[in-house]
């Protein structure tokens, strides 16, 4: 049977010249970075060498790259370190406002809930029905003590490309910290730190074609942040724990292939995603989630209704599909997504939601087949439905 993956805003498949880049450092050259022998030499030239990278393809300086096991990290790291750090000396006692989307991935969203129950205030902005988050609404929520804004540069569920830059201008208008997570944007929208006004963002290797356990999080000069590790004061003291050499080597690599292909594969992405989308939304009672055209050129949500989201997911795997109803991170709760709770859907709605997300490995041939495998899906669930109705 046919298999074909459309999950890649929850993983990707490694590249193989990312694999190739990263064999020396499993086999070979795996000396800890903090050694002084040569292997331990050999490690530290492929951190500089992988800093020196990502931060050029950020346009930073590199002891503004902070590397990190995952996004997750990198986003409890910027949030949580600040709000630590900000704390010290004579504000020990002072809480903080931290300022956040209705919409963020749970890795955000539940930092800054767990702040709030720690005594932060914390303020949760609306999205309008396409996901997007109006910059005024920032403007309005900031009090005296807000200390951060974290609101994502792209949503990992809907696809909705936030207006970062507006944000972050706004945010250095008023002295406080920005961050963005950048996991789903980066390498298929253009990421400057310095012409998006951030003062943090974080970015993920098995996002792009990379490693899974690698991150990077760009940490502006003068932002002070605790950090969340202790130990051995790696990464500039911010991030204490032996670096995964081999991992942040692969991330570099992914993240150099991917900002490099950006002139091709972001337009052959954006022709099959349009493709997929005219084709599903020809199914009746279908529709698209997320903004029409403010969207990842990978990205296509969709709610159909009279069915469930899960069974739809099961009966396309049972047929060769990987997709998925919302983020991998949660999949396996049976509450509807709050992304498209927030845009406006009801319970129903939402239940009954797909999202397919192309990669770099796949076809028009691809597209062709899952147009026609979903249609005959959805027929199928709909017989059974216990919501019958004139479909």
């Amino acid at each position: 049977m046919k298999k074909i993956y459309m999950d890649n805003a929850g993983t990707t498949q490694i590249d193989p010249r990312v694999l190739r880049e990263m064999m020396p450092y499993l086999k070979e050259k795996y000396g800890n970075a903090s050694s002084i022998h040569s292997f331990g030499v050999e490690a530290r030239t492929a951190l500089d060498k992988s800093r020196k990278i990502v931060s050029k393809l950020l346009n930073c300086d590199t002891n503004e790259i902070i590397f990190t096991g995952s996004g997750t990290e990198c986003n409890n790291l910027a949030i949580k370190g600040a709000v630590f750090n900000s704390m010290k000396g004579m504000f020990s006692k002072k809480k903080k406002h931290i300022i956040t989307s209705s919409i963020e991935h749970h890795c955000v969203s539940d930092t800054v809930k767990w702040l709030g129950k720690m005594g932060h205030d914390v303020t949760f902005l609306p999205v309008d029905k396409d996901g997007l988050v109006d910059p005024e609404d920032v403007r309005k929520a900031i009090k005296k003590e807000t200390l951060i804004v974290s609101v994502m540069m792209a949503n990992n569920e809907i696809g909705t490309i936030e207006p970062i830059k507006e944000i972050g201008k706004i945010c250095r208008e008023k002295g406080i910290y920005f961050h963005s997570d950048a996991v789903q944007a980066f390498g298929k929208v253009p990421v400057d730190v310095k012409d998006l006004n951030v003062d943090m963002l974080t970015i993920s290797g098995h996002k792009i074609y990379g490693p899974k356990g690698v991150a990077a999080l760009y940490v502006k000069r003068g932002t002070k942040l605790d950090p969340l590790l202790h130990g051995g004061g790696h990464e500039f003291g911010v991030r204490s724990s032996t670096e995964n050499i081999a991992g942040i080597v692969g991330l570099a690599k992914a993240a150099e292939l991917i900002v490099k292909s950006m002139k091709t594969e972001v337009p052959k992405l954006t022709k099959m995603r349009d493709k997929l989308i005219k084709n599903i939304l020809e199914v009746k009672n279908s529709r698209l989630n997320g903004h029409p055209t403010k969207r990842l050129c990978n990205n296509a949500n969709f709610s159909f209704r009279f069915i469930e989201g899960e069974a739809l997911n099961i009966l396309l795997d049972e047929m060769g599909i990987a997709a998925s109803t919302g983020s991998a991170c949660s999949s396996t709760t049976l509450e509807p997504s709050h992304v498209l709770l927030a845009t406006g859907l009801k319970h129903g709605e939402a239940h009954g939601s797909l999202r397919l997300t192309l990669g770099r490995f796949n076809t028009e041939s691809d597209v062709d087949f899952v147009s026609k495998a979903i249609p005959k899906a959805v027929k199928k669930l709909r017989g059974i439905s216990p919501f019958k109705k004139d479909w």
